[in-house]
């Protein structure tokens, strides 16, 4: 077994609970309330937006230029075709686009592209795609888990979010991710992949409070 699925099989409950998410079976099911929907759109933008710097990083980090690219491409795609789509679905939903671009982060989404960053600029390659992968490759999975359901792919609200996450350039993208930390990973001492583990746990953990967070329309305390 590989590297990056061995890390998955021991995190798999909370795997699990990413995929069986109330916001994302609901959102598959086209029963998901638009204004839940409406918030994660915007969090999410906030979200892609730090998440791109960090394939900026992999880019500066990498050791050649075909790992450069690859980089760049993924850069590429997080801001014109996920940001895209964020931008489409922000007029459907009535969000100017001063209220996209001048949007607060929630405290969740704060501290989850706060912790990507850390580790994406503090450590390597390897550590930069642990803390992205959970992300990625989460989405990759339920794309094509709810492109199955009935009715999913073609719903008037939320079809084009599964079409995304479900289109087959996606899926590569995050295949190219998986296979790179385990191509990085190969002959890392322990000590180094236990680091790595914990840096693709902690931002599993987060991809569960990013849905809850949506679910819950969870913000700042009022003052």
């Amino acid at each position: 077994m590989s590297f990056t699925h061995d890390l998955k099989e021991k995190l798999l409950p909370v795997w699990e609970q990413n995929h069986t998410h109330p916001f994302v079976e609901e959102l598959g099911r086209g029963t998901l309330d638009k204004e839940k929907f409406r918030y994660f759109m915007v969090q999410d933008y906030l979200y892609l937006v730090q998440y791109a710097k960090l394939f900026a990083i992999g880019a500066v980090k990498a050791e050649d230029v075909e790992t450069m690219g690859a980089f760049a491409k993924v850069m590429d795609v997080t801001m014109n075709e996920e940001m895209g789509l964020h931008r489409q679905y922000a007029k459907k939903f009535g969000i100017t686009e001063q209220e996209l671009e001048q949007a607060e982060p929630a405290p969740t989404t704060l501290a989850y592209t706060r912790y990507m960053l850390h580790e994406g600029q503090n450590g390597g390659l390897a550590e930069l795609l642990a803390a992205v992968l959970p992300c990625m490759w989460s989405y990759a999975e339920i794309g094509r888990k709810l492109s199955t359901w009935p009715g999913a792919l073609e719903h008037e609200l939320y079809g084009e979010w599964v079409q995304m996450y479900s289109d087959d350039e996606f899926q590569q993208l995050a295949d190219w991710c998986i296979n790179m930390l385990d191509r990085l990973a190969e002959n890392k001492p322990d000590e180094e992949k236990r680091k790595i583990e914990n840096i693709f746990l902690t931002t599993t953990r987060f991809e569960y409070l990013f849905w809850e967070m949506a679910y819950r329309l969870e913000g700042w305390p009022q003052t």
